[in-house]
């Protein structure tokens, strides 16, 4: 005889004055019925038999009869389960920072906090866990932001009466070396150190300020020498070591980047240098025509630094040359901002009242620069 999937015990049964019983497919007994707050509840646990789901049913009527009846309690959340929840459901993360915050939560986060209750979580147990992570002051101030977001959204969602990480200034991390840009006379032995075809990357990160994943997703369609102008609109980043290409960093990474007029001969002969023709050919590409990774680039820029004597130099220090350079030339710091691609909530007004026409004054007195040197 088969059992019923779900059903009433007894249909013929007369209808029962408190509370409901069903067979579930598991052949064990559930007990159901409706609270002093007017919302149906379960039985925390399913019986074995139809008479312990009754006395299960009769001691909740007397509770309530008393008026000592409580909802039942919520399931605990742990901090492994909320945070994976949190941070699949940040949908708007970019792939390289789902990355790293993976990484954070499985190397950090989760072996310290990762069977614990939620509300177990005290602000000793965080102190202690930041005072012991083996791991250096970037990597800790990271982790502990990182913990700090994760718990705050969690007493937003009414989880925790309060957030344990109270440690000031613990997810902020100072630079071990201050950066020096590179002077003209150091960028010219940089170019020239380098191979060829990656000459103009050089220029770019300096010149126009560019990220390298912008550089690396330059296609010949973004390129404009009519008007000189750098069309920005993409980036490729490396995720699990496959290139992924989205929006650039920030908000204000898209954006018209205008060349200097001393760079554009560069530009139009390399790209007429280039093999790969068509508008979405990429500007620089590995030995395979594909997306020139970082590591691939640093083969050809680490003994190109050694040679020009800055041994250093990042080549996202570039960048700090560019802004450096461009500053020079009186540019506004909101000008600055925005040929930078730079954004945060306290400059986003500022990009509003950038002049129409500026940066390309800006990029002609980058050339002026040029030719003094």
């Amino acid at each position: 005889m088969t059992r019923p999937k779900c059903a009433c015990l007894n249909p013929r049964a007369p209808r029962r004055q408190f509370g409901s019983l069903r067979i579930l497919p598991s052949g064990r007994h559930q007990a159901r019925y409706i609270g002093a707050d007017g919302r149906m509840h379960k039985a925390p646990v399913t019986f074995t038999t139809h008479g312990d789901a009754e006395t299960f049913l009769s001691t909740v009527r007397a509770d309530l009869e008393r008026g000592s009846w409580a909802p039942p309690k919520a399931k605990p959340h742990t901090f492994g389960e909320y945070a994976e929840r949190w941070l699949e459901q940040r949908s708007e993360l970019k792939p390289r920072t789902r990355e790293q915050y993976r990484t954070i939560l499985d190397r950090f986060l989760l072996p310290e906090f990762g069977e614990r209750d939620l509300t177990g979580i005290t602000a000793a147990d965080v102190r202690t866990w930041h005072a012991t992570l083996e791991t250096g002051k970037v990597y800790r101030g990271h982790a502990y932001g990182l913990l700090r977001s994760i718990l705050r959204t969690a007493l937003d969602d009414g989880l925790i009466a309060s957030s344990p990480c109270v440690i000031r200034g613990a997810s902020s991390s100072k630079r071990k070396i201050k950066i020096r840009p590179a002077t003209l006379p150091e960028l010219a032995a940089l170019v020239e150190a380098m191979p060829e075809q990656y000459r103009l990357m050089v220029h770019l990160a300096a010149w126009c300020a560019l990220r390298y994943g912008e550089i690396a997703e330059l296609r010949r369609s973004d390129v404009d020498t009519k008007n000189g102008v750098i069309h920005v609109r993409r980036g490729v980043a490396w995720v699990n070591g496959k290139p992924v290409v989205g929006l650039p960093k920030t908000t204000a990474g898209v954006r018209d980047v205008a060349i200097p007029p001393h760079l554009l001969p560069v530009v139009k002969a390399h790209l007429e240098q280039q093999p790969v023709r068509g508008r979405d050919g990429l500007l620089f590409t590995n030995k395979a025509g594909a997306w020139l990774s970082a590591s691939s680039f640093y083969v050809a820029w680490w003994p190109a630094r050694e040679q020009a004597g800055r041994a250093d130099l990042r080549f996202h220090d570039l960048r700090h040359t560019g802004a450096v350079l461009a500053a020079q030339t009186g540019a506004t710091l909101a000008e600055l901002m925005n040929r930078l691609g730079h954004s945060s909530p306290t400059m986003a007004m500022r990009y509003q009242h950038v002049a129409q026409g500026r940066d390309q004054q800006i990029a002609a007195a980058l050339s002026k620069l040029a030719e003094g040197q």
